[in-house]
């Protein structure tokens, strides 16, 4: 930008010139404005973050959890592990078979309601969870005092 005496005014091209650069940092001051007082897309940016937060924490605990699973699998001995191999066999059959014998003889309304019933628990599964985890440690602190 030219300077000009203070007893002459600016020239049109001077004026110009001035008037873009104030266009200039206007509309930087605006958008930079714009940019904060976005919540939206700020909330988006922050779920991303932290959903990626989550998948990492999450595959580290899985990595964790596999890791965990084979050394007690490796520090089993064999016979319990055949022993728990077909413990979990007769509970699959014993399953298959009670599930067989309630579809031939429970009746039809039963089974429907029991049905919804399913579904809602697999619908809440988290819910369930968090339900029956706090279950254990109550009844892990009750019986942890008792003793």
């Amino acid at each position: 930008m030219t300077h000009t005496p203070a007893d002459q005014p600016p020239t049109p091209a001077e004026l110009r010139e001035q008037i873009e650069h104030t266009s200039e940092e206007l509309g930087d001051t605006v958008q930079a404005l714009a940019d904060k007082t976005d919540v939206k897309a700020r909330a988006q940016q922050k779920a991303g973050q932290l959903k990626e937060q989550a998948v990492v924490k999450a595959g580290e605990l899985k990595s964790q959890a596999t890791k965990t699973t084979t050394q007690i699998q490796e520090k089993l001995p064999d016979p319990v592990k055949e022993k728990a191999a077909q413990a979990a066999g007769q509970a699959r059959a014993a399953a298959a078979q009670a599930g067989q014998m309630w579809e031939e003889k429970a009746p039809e309304s039963l089974q429907d309601k029991t049905a919804q019933v399913i579904q809602r628990a697999r619908d809440n599964r988290t819910v369930l969870l968090v339900a029956a985890a706090g279950l254990t440690v109550l009844w892990l602190a009750a019986r942890h005092r008792r003793s």
